[in-house]
């Protein structure tokens, strides 16, 4: 479920206590656990959605939007179908992921992160 509220000029908002509503992802998409994701639209710049997106501690497939993130706070390995080398993430990292990419989240503790796709 996303949540939407417009981030307008001249204005803040702390990314890691902005609440968020939480759902299940699809059934075909869990590997192990129970994960929870929730997602807040902060605003739009051009094409691009700014929002906040969080997951639970669990094992999940995606297939990837285009986007950039920065970590605020968790950690997770990120794994490629394709063989890339995985992305270990936590606090403080930047990364981008490309659209259409298969990956596995392995999410160690709740992850919160900030994208731009």
């Amino acid at each position: 479920m996303t949540t939407f509220f417009e981030l307008a000029g001249n204005l803040v908002v702390q990314a890691s206590a902005v609440t968020l509503d939480h759902a299940s992802p699809p059934a075909g998409k869990i590997l192990a656990g129970e994960p929870r994701i929730g997602t807040a639209v902060l605003g739009a710049m051009g094409d691009y959605a700014i929002g906040v997106w969080e997951i639970t501690p669990s094992v999940t497939t995606d297939i990837e939007a285009d986007e950039y993130f920065i970590v605020l706070s968790g950690a997770a390995t990120v794994s490629f179908d394709d063989g890339s080398p995985a992305l270990r993430l936590s606090a403080g990292s930047v990364g981008r992921l490309a659209a259409g990419t298969a990956t596995i989240w392995n999410v160690t503790e709740t992850l919160r992160k900030i994208y731009i796709a």
